[in-house]
């Protein structure tokens, strides 16, 4: 029970710390407003990340697609991690650091935004990523914790978790995500 009661205490002081981050609010919110721009310009979220963070993808933008808080209609949300053929054959064929580059090649268009999520900000394949994203006109929303690494200065938006664990920066990515969920819905006049 004491381990139990300690974990449950270090996930709620990253989320005060994050809560008392005037800089990471104010980035929430961009996250959300250059969500809303691309999405009523008629274009589409990619997601993307590697393991838990691949979960963290499809779970986001299946929340868009399918429904969030009520019914409404499907929101254009994409997870690049969800194709096992697509990852498998770039990963044999091009190398696991192009797999998701190759697809926001594929699928991307000018006006889209990109949600790339890395704990450490960075895993070579999320760089990619990001700067085909880049090339081709698209906005980057980065979720990322610690100092952000790399990828934290190449993005548009990004929202860093203040902790080294993984575990908690996840646990505080889909709780953004959530948030930026349900300000999306609210934003295109789906939510209260």
């Amino acid at each position: 029970m004491k381990d139990i009661k300690k974990n449950l205490e270090r996930h709620i002081e990253v989320v005060q710390a994050l809560c008392a981050d005037e800089t990471q609010l104010e980035n929430i919110q961009k996250s959300i407003e250059v969500s809303l721009e691309s999405l009523k310009a008629g274009k589409k979220l990619l997601f993307c990340g590697n393991g838990g963070s691949a979960s963290d993808s499809q779970h986001l933008a299946t929340e868009l697609t399918i429904r969030f808080i009520g019914d409404r209609p499907a929101i254009a949300a994409i997870a690049l991690t969800t194709d096992t053929s697509a990852l498998t054959a770039a990963g044999n064929d091009i190398g696991f650091d192009r797999v998701f580059s190759r697809q926001v090649e594929a699928l991307g268009q000018e006006g889209d935004v990109l949600m790339a999520f890395s704990t450490s900000g960075n895993s070579a394949n999320i760089v990619k990523a990001v700067e085909e994203a880049q090339a081709r006109g698209m906005k980057v929303v980065f979720f990322g914790g610690g100092t952000g690494g790399k990828i934290a200065g190449m993005a548009d938006v990004s929202l860093i978790v203040p902790s080294k664990i993984t575990a908690h920066i996840q646990e505080c990515h889909i709780l953004i995500g959530h948030i930026l969920c349900g300000g999306i819905e609210s934003g295109l006049g789906y939510a209260d």
